[in-house]
């Protein structure tokens, strides 16, 4: 193996390395949860309109 060789290898495992680095950062910084998106339940429109079934007893 030759000097070429040897750096070359070793530049593509830098880069294996460097790349994965660069996504786990990006992944671990970003500000996206979608959880906190997610509807949680019925809202105060949904009880308004449905009050009246619930106290007449017509589910």
């Amino acid at each position: 193996m030759t000097i070429a060789q040897s750096s070359t290898r070793l530049r593509l495992r830098l880069n294996g390395f460097v790349t994965r680095w660069h996504r786990l950062i990006r992944n671990a910084c970003n500000p996206y949860r979608p959880e906190l998106h997610y509807m949680r339940g019925p809202g105060p429109k949904w009880h308004a309109k449905h009050l009246g079934r619930a106290e007449s007893g017509a589910f």
